[in-house]
């Protein structure tokens, strides 16, 4: 009620009364307060997290519990209770959903409130910082090189420079000021103003879009979640017509009772629908996001939990990943053919950074170092920015630059590098300070630069790089080191954390588009290269079949994170690049990608596994109610019979199998994989009870002793897949196996009428004996033929997989 409110009041804002308040001084207490009450705050449309009604809702109303409830009413109708005992599986399983994605959200949204983005807004002639969402509208709000801007504005002072192409894909950075209009969801490359919030909450350009893509139901799946809602769909769409069929056969044409028609063809049904497969991945991708915001790591898409465990090549940026955050001036000195002396330079480079907004890692720096300026009078600034390499500011009739030599001496740049080419192969980022010839503008510099110094500057290599660089190299992912920075200088700094390869590096600028496929193959390290160079490398490794992860902090990082399988920001970065990368290390520390990397293939690896287990039944099912309705026999179980082998061969061991530790590699692909585990059992399954229905046909047994020695031989031949699924056995594993079995013997042996297993003849015994022996060997027969199909057809058909389809391992 209170959102409807606050989205309601928010469409009006073109029709309030605006309060114009000056840039200094901002709005006063009264005027938040007014504006608060009439609900027109920043509060934006929470895409993350669903809502707790909504949680229940999807949770509770799925198509299989309509049809569930349908069967169960059917049961009560000819008054067949005992078969119902599947109705407490199924109400345990949407309990469990609820609660876990319940406290899945709690722990998710604690972690999100904790690190909310923040601005700095002026109220009451004050700098304030607050959270986004308590903006109001016609807040002051002040902007710099790397946030991202939270509501709709317009610029009152300064200048920006912004990149608009989370919105409109457009990757041009875009100059703005005084007057100009500014998008909520773009963000500030450089420069720094103040803005007043014309449109704030839903009726933002940013909250908009975000409606329509809601509307449009885009949400981001992993490849699991989407091979499962395939399989869902599937059986959602057979079970009714083959349901039908059965009930048909058994009612009208074989003659029995309306209770046995719809018994039999309810535990057909039931055998076929995956009732706790959906539930279990969907817990499982809970949990590990709960284990994951433990170790404080942020998701913004479940779906990077599995891409990360299936990347081949991770791209990493030299500063906030291989090294600390922290960068620092070692030394400077002049150049040899400058006519200064130390103290002369010093004193320049101090006015010239004085007069630089400190908005990145490196000014923070150089400002912490030079602070011995003599005040001269700026008359011009250029901030940094990646489209033209340099910063600049004029005094009077002089201009100084600052940037990389290539990037500012240009084709002189060949002359000086004896000067600097050293420390750059030592691992120092080298800037040149120098005196431009011509006039200062944001385009790249045309008129000469005399060097009048060197900068060397470092970022210390993180201690526990060596290890994190050294478990990705034993486990074939490729590393690719990207970065802005002197290729000599991210070589040194990669050689230094122990990266494979590193000694092979290149200048991007050096490189054409056509040749980035082939470099990707050659080298490991890319010096120079530029934000939109950064995006194409990732598309050209993705060409090549490759799931790539990328890392960043900064602004520059954006476009190649949004373009990549899966993204990774840091904290210590920028808020822009956090809210734009699907994960976040909060304590910016990279040795913990280990750690997520193996979580995430323990919930692929497991629920790959716990999946076969669920497809045998379903597998068994389908082509046992095939084979009954081609053959005109009775369907031989009944859904009491489906309930007491699922618990213990399917249901309780694959939720318990799920929590186990497995960080093995993954390999194949989820559904292939799946079936491929599955099959061999369900045939079998299908192969021993189709055998013992046509026995029982011929030696004249009756349904209850045809419905109980197929119901042993499906646990028999469950337990069988089970040791398959868990072999080789440790001690998890073998409490797990052999109290299953115990569980089935004491339910079966306790409660055998509440089953359906209330007696059997020294016959359908004796058949149940040999068709289970039979069985161990048609498993073992099918499983081996299974395994060569399968690695025969996708050796054939698994090369080159297109980007959206994910490559393994």
């Amino acid at each position: 009620m209170r959102r409807h409110h606050q989205q309601s009041a928010a469409a009006k804002d073109e029709r309030v009364e605006h309060f114009n308040a000056a840039p200094d001084t901002g709005l006063t207490k009264d005027q938040v307060a007014q504006r608060t009450q009439a609900g027109l705050t920043n509060t934006a449309i929470n895409t993350t997290f669903k809502t707790t009604r909504q949680i229940i809702y999807s949770n509770t109303f799925t198509f299989f519990n309509l049809i569930f409830v349908v069967l169960a009413v059917l049961l009560v109708m000819v008054r067949s209770f005992k078969d119902m005992t599947f109705l407490p599986v199924i109400i345990a399983n949407t309990v469990i959903g609820i609660i876990q994605e319940l406290r899945s959200k709690k722990v998710l949204e604690k972690l999100t409130v904790l690190n909310a983005a923040k601005a700095t807004a002026i109220r009451d002639g004050k700098s304030i910082q607050l959270p986004t969402d308590q903006l109001v509208l016609d807040d002051i709000i002040e902007l710099k090189t790397g946030q991202q801007i939270p509501a709709d504005a317009q610029l009152l002072t300064g200048s920006l420079n912004v990149n608009e192409s989370l919105l409109t894909g457009e990757a041009d950075e875009i100059a703005k000021h005084p007057g100009d209009s500014l998008m909520s969801g773009s963000f500030v490359v450089s420069g720094l103003a103040r803005v007043r919030l014309t449109h704030v909450g839903a009726d933002s350009y940013a909250a908009k879009l975000t409606a329509k893509a809601q509307k449009m139901d885009t949400t981001e799946e992993s490849a699991m979640i989407k091979s499962l809602n395939r399989l869902i769909k599937f059986v959602g769409i057979i079970i009714i017509p083959i349901g039908a069929a059965l009930f048909y056969e058994s009612y009208v044409h074989n003659g029995n009772t309306l209770k046995q028609s719809i018994v039999s063809m309810e535990a057909a049904l039931i055998g076929m629908i995956p009732e706790g497969l959906y539930l279990l991945a969907t817990v499982a991708l809970a949990l590990s996001a709960m284990k994951l915001a433990q170790q404080r790591v942020l998701l913004h898409s479940m779906k990077s939990i599995e891409t990360l465990a299936r990347v081949t090549v991770l791209c990493v940026d030299k500063t906030g990943t291989i090294t600390e955050n922290q960068m620092q001036v070692q030394r400077f000195f002049a150049a040899q053919q400058a006519q200064i002396d130390d103290n002369r330079l010093r004193s320049l480079i101090s006015d010239f950074c004085a007069a630089m907004p400190g908005d990145n890692s490196t000014m923070k720096a150089m400002k912490e170092y030079f602070t011995q300026g003599s005040g001269r009078q700026v008359d011009q600034i250029v901030p940094f920015s990646s489209a033209w390499k340099y910063s600049g500011v004029g005094f009077g009739n002089e201009s100084y630059v600052l940037g990389a030599p290539e990037m500012v001496l240009r084709e002189s740049a060949a002359m000086f590098s004896s000067e600097f080419e050293p420390y750059a192969k030592q691992g120092f980022r080298v800037l040149v300070f120098g005196q431009y010839q011509g006039q200062l503008t944001k385009a790249s510099l045309s008129a000469p630069v005399t060097p009048l110094g060197f900068i060397l500057l470092r970022n210390p290599v993180r201690k526990t790089a060596p290890a994190t660089f050294r478990y990705f190299a034993e486990q074939g992912v490729k590393i690719k080191v990207i970065s802005g920075d002197d290729p000599l200088t991210v070589a040194s700094v990669a050689k230094q954390a122990q990266i494979e390869g590193a000694q092979n590096c290149v200048s991007a600028a050096a490189l054409t588009d056509d040749e980035y496929e082939s470099a990707l193959q050659r080298y490991t390290v890319f010096g120079r290269v530029t934000p939109d160079q950064k995006q194409k490398f990732v598309t050209a490794l993705q060409k090549q079949g490759e799931v790539v992860a990328m890392t960043g902090d900064g602004v520059n990082d954006i476009l190649a994170m949004k373009r990549a399988d899966t993204s990774i920001a840091m904290a210590s970065g920028n808020e822009a690049t956090m809210n734009a990368a699907q994960m976040v290390l909060l304590d910016s520390d990279f040795a913990k990608m280990p750690q997520v990397v193996a979580q995430g293939r323990q919930v692929v690896n497991n629920i790959e596994r716990s999946a076969s287990l669920f497809l045998v039944k379903n597998i068994f099912s389908l082509l046992l109610s095939i084979f009954t309705l081609v053959f005109a026999f009775n369907y031989p179980l009944d859904p009491s019979h489906i309930t007491l082998i699922s618990l213990f061969t399917i249901g309780t061991p694959s939720f318990l199998l799920a929590l186990e530790t497995n960080h093995q590699r993954i390999h194949g692909k989820f559904l292939p994989n799946v079936l491929r585990r599955a099959l061999p059992g369900g045939i079998t399954d299908m192969f021993t009870v189709g055998v013992i229905v046509v026995c029982g046909a011929l030696f004249g047994l009756s349904r209850q002793d045809i419905s109980t020695a197929s119901t042993m031989i499906l646990a028999a031949v469950g337990f069988m897949v089970l040791y398959q699924i868990c072999h080789p056995l440790n001690k998890f594993r073998s409490i797990i196996f052999y109290g299953c079995i115990m569980g089935l013997l004491v339910c079966a042996s306790l409660f055998g009428s509440l089953f359906g297993i209330d007696h059997v003849s020294a016959v359908a015994l004796g058949f149940a004996f040999v068709l289970s022996l039979t069985g161990d060997s048609s498993l073992t027969h099918l499983t081996r033929w299974t395994d060569l199909v399968y690695e025969h057809f996708f050796a054939n058909l698994g090369q080159k997989p297109k980007h959206g389809m994910q490559k393994q391992n």
